[in-house]
């Protein structure tokens, strides 16, 4: 008897002809997500990944499948020849290690070895026989069984388990294209990261920043939640851009209440042009109707007017606590919650616009050497390479 995880995936299976390139993006990503843990061997199978790994590694790859786009649930099976004795002895052993008086049970299972001589109900029917005459104090329940043990037959080996560990779903990252995230230091923006990426988007990041108003606690902030996101997507790039300057120039010029959306459509300028150098085709924002006085219609159909890259806004119908609660599902709510302010919040005027006009918006800018700041924001950026 050896022990492996048996991986599954969903959303892949109805893929159709392009089926094999997904679940070749989901193997490099399993195998990326394990490295530091060699040796181990990952196996594809009709539907299924079975992953054999030391045992002092095993739950330490359990964890970090969990975090694998593309993967629905994890078990941890036990395997045996796929004969019926040895499957019945394995199916007691397993649930031996569950057990206490008066406990209840149920056997399912798949047969995808179609040569096998028995049924999946059959094979079901006589293993719970089999543990029914163990002389254990135990019963049969099959609507709410207290453990619920799963057989797996196929051609070389049988399965068996009783747990089902959820994975993450959605598609394997790297499979959609590329996209730009607009990595704040609050709460929306990297679950916005976490959704791109689970719809199997190549994840870069930009971050602007103000010095010497915001210092290298903020840019940290911004490094960790980047490290956050890498754990379910691998490597991320990490853009930081210096602000100071359009801020400074907006302040000076332009009318107090449209600073933040003009703000906006500048960072929104900067991240298309390096989106273009880096041959990302989209760019994804935290931004929630209505959330806040630059989130409402008027103020996104303004900044948007400034890009021609398609712009996509994954929490566009959230509110503020379904936001919080998946940031806090995925890790980042600790990180986005420290109190080092972004440039966003540094200026805020204190009765912003809420229902700007895109000429009012251009008139408002022609004071400003738009081209000179955006061209000087881009030559100075710094780029780091974030790790989970």
């Amino acid at each position: 008897m050896n022990k492996v995880l048996l991986i599954r995936y969903g959303e892949i299976a109805l893929k159709g002809k392009n089926r094999p390139f997904f679940e070749k993006r989901l193997d490099k990503n399993i195998k990326t997500a394990l490295r530091g843990l060699e040796p181990f061997k990952l196996v594809f199978q009709r539907g299924r990944f079975f992953l054999q790994i030391a045992g002092e590694k095993f739950h330490a790859a359990q964890e970090r499948l969990r975090k694998v786009f593309g993967i629905v649930s994890i078990s941890p099976s036990s395997t045996v020849s796929p004969g019926l004795p040895d499957i019945c002895i394995e199916a007691l052993a397993l649930l031996e290690k569950s057990f206490r008086p008066g406990i209840s049970f149920k056997v399912e299972t798949r047969r995808v070895n179609k040569r096998f001589p028995l049924t999946s109900p059959q094979i079901s029917s006589h293993v719970g026989a089999f543990i029914l005459k163990s002389g254990l104090d135990i019963k049969v329940d099959v609507h709410q069984p207290e453990i619920l043990i799963q057989i797996e037959v196929r051609d070389q080996e049988a399965y068996l388990f009783s747990q089902r560990i959820p994975g993450p779903g959605g598609l394997p990252v790297g499979v959609t294209g590329k996209g730009l995230l607009l990595l704040s230091g609050g709460i929306d923006s990297p679950v916005a990261g976490y959704m791109a990426l689970k719809r199997g988007i190549t994840l870069e990041a930009i971050h602007f920043h103000s010095p010497p108003f915001t210092g290298e606690a903020a840019i940290n902030k911004a490094v960790d939640l980047g490290r956050v996101l890498a754990s379910y997507g691998g490597r991320i790039r990490l853009h930081l851009v210096p602000f100071t300057d359009i801020q400074t120039q907006i302040r000076i010029h332009c009318p107090e209440p449209m600073t933040i959306t003009l703000m906006r459509r500048s960072m929104f300028r900067i991240a298309e042009r390096l989106a273009a150098q880096r041959g990302i085709e989209v760019l994804f924002t935290g931004e929630s109707l209505g959330q806040v006085a630059s989130q409402t219609l008027e103020n996104l159909v303004g900044i948007d007017k400034v890009t021609t890259m398609p712009i996509l806004r994954p929490l566009i119908g959230f509110d503020k606590a379904e936001i919080i609660d998946i940031s806090r599902e995925i890790g980042t709510y600790p990180v986005s919650i420290l109190p080092f302010e972004d440039c966003c919040t540094l200026f805020v005027p204190k009765h912003p616009v809420t229902r700007p006009k895109a000429d009012e918006l251009d008139r408002a800018e022609e004071k400003l050497p738009l081209d000179e700041l955006l061209t000087s924001c881009l030559e100075r950026i710094e780029t780091r390479t974030i790790y989970p």
